[in-house]
C-alpha cells in the first residue's frame, strides 16, 4: 500500500473506537510457531492445485519479503519442496518466521502442510494431470463430477462461516439495521452483486435501503448519512478502496457501520463498528475467490435480513405482502397467441 493510501487510512484523534475487527490479534499459543502439527483448521488448507491461485490473490496484502516466498513456492513448487524451512528462507532471503507467516496467510498450518502441497502439486505437474479448473475440478471432468464437487464445497463453504459468525456481532448489526433511518450498502463486482440482493430484501420489507456499487455515488450518498443511519460494507479482501472510501465516510458522518469480509485483519475493519467474518474458502482457479466469497456473503445478508424482518414483523409482514399481491400478475400465465 501506498504511504498516501496508509495516510488515508490512519485513525485520527477523536474519532469513534474502531471496531472488533481493528484490534491487535491475541497472542500466538506455543504450538504456533515454528512447522505446526495439522490443526482444527487443516481441513481447510488449500489443495495442491489452488495454491498458485491463491499467492495471486493473497500476494497484493503481503509485505515484500513475504512475496518473495510465495513466488518461491508458485514458481518452483519441487524444488521448493524439498527444502526446510531454513533452507527456503535462506533461498529467499527472508527468516524462518517469515516462511511460517506467509504459509499460514497462504491457508496452511506450518510449513509442513505447504511442503506437502508442494509435493503434491510437483508431482500433479510431473504426470502432466489434466489442468485444475478450481481446487477440485479438472478440465476433462465429467458435468456431473463438475455438479457435486461444487456442491460439495459450497456446502463447506457455507458451514466454515456459521461456525465462524460471532453471534453478538449479527445480533448488534440486525439491532442496528431495524431501527435505522436508512441503510446504505457498498460492494463491487461479486460483492456488489450481493449487496444489491440486501438492499431489494429489506426493501420488499419496508425499510428504506440503497444498494451503491458505483464508488463515486457511494461516497456522495455516504456523506448524507447522521446517527441513526447505518452503512454496510462488503468486501471479501478487506482492502477493497471502492467500498472501504464510502464506509470511511459513513463512519466519519456518525451513522453506525458494518463490514462483511473474509479478513477481519483488513482495512475495512478499522472504519466498521460492527465486523462479519466470511469463510475464507479454498480458492479457485477459475475465478479467485469470487464464488466461495459470494456464498459466504449471502449467508450472512440472509441471516440479517431475516434477523431485520423478526425484529419489525409487524410492518414487514405487510409490506412484504403487499410487494408478493403487487407483483403477482407477472407470475400468472398468459394465454397462447398465434
Amino acid at each position: 500500500m501506498s504511504s498516501d493510501l496508509k495516510e488515508n487510512f490512519a485513525f485520527r484523534p477523536g474519532r469513534r473506537t474502531p471496531g472488533p475487527g481493528a484490534q491487535p490479534p491475541a497472542p500466538r499459543s506455543a504450538g504456533e510457531t515454528g512447522d505446526s502439527t495439522p490443526s482444527s483448521r487443516a481441513a481447510n488448507r488449500p489443495g495442491p492445485t489452488a495454491l498458485a491461485a491463491k499467492v495471486r490473490t493473497m500476494a497484493p496484502s503481503m509485505t515484500r519479503s513475504m512475496q518473495r516466498v510465495a513466488e518461491a513456492v508458485a514458481g518452483d513448487p519441487a524444488g521448493c519442496a524439498q527444502l526446510t524451512v531454513t533452507g527456503l528462507a535462506e533461498r529467499t532471503g527472508t527468516s524462518e518466521a517469515t516462511v511460517v507467516r506467509t504459509s499460514r496467510l497462504l491457508g496452511y498450518p506450518g510449513y509442513r502442510d505447504l511442503r506437502l502441497a508442494l509435493a503434491g502439486l510437483a508431482a500433479q505437474q510431473e504426470s502432466g494431470a489434466a489442468p485444475a479448473v478450481t481446487a477440485d475440478i479438472v478440465v476433462d471432468d465429467p458435468i456431473a463430477d463438475v455438479v457435486a464437487k461444487l456442491a460439495a464445497d459450497e456446502q463447506q463453504t457455507l458451514a466454515d462461516t456459521a461456525s465462524g459468525l460471532d453471534v453478538a456481532q449479527v445480533e448488534a448489526a440486525v439491532a442496528a439495521m431495524a431501527s435505522a433511518r436508512r441503510i446504505d450498502v457498498y460492494g463491487v463486482g461479486a460483492s456488489g452483486l450481493v449487496s444489491q440482493d440486501l438492499a431489494q430484501k429489506l426493501l420488499r420489507i419496508g425499510m428504506v435501503a440503497h444498494s451503491h456499487v458505483d464508488p463515486h455515488l457511494a461516497v456522495t450518498n455516504a456523506v448524507q448519512l447522521r446517527a441513526g443511519d447505518v452503512a454496510l460494507a462488503i468486501t471479501h479482501s478487506g482492502r477493497t478502496v471502492d467500498v472501504i472510501e464510502p464506509l470511511r465516510v459513513a463512519f466519519d458522518q456518525g451513522a453506525t457501520t458494518i463490514a462483511i469480509t473474509g479478513r477481519p485483519d483488513g482495512e475495512v475493519a478499522q472504519y466498521a463498528d460492527h465486523v462479519l467474518t466470511t469463510s475464507t474458502a479454498r480458492e479457485s482457479e477459475l475465478r479467485p475467490a469470487a464464488m466461495s466469497s459470494r456464498t459466504s456473503q449471502l449467508l450472512v445478508v440472509d441471516c440479517l435480513f431475516i434477523g431485520v424482518a423478526q425484529r419489525t414483523y409487524e410492518t414487514a409482514a405487510p409490506a412484504l405482502s403487499a410487494s408478493y399481491e403487487a407483483l403477482a400478475h407477472r407470475h400468472s400465465p398468459r394465454p397462447r397467441t398465434r
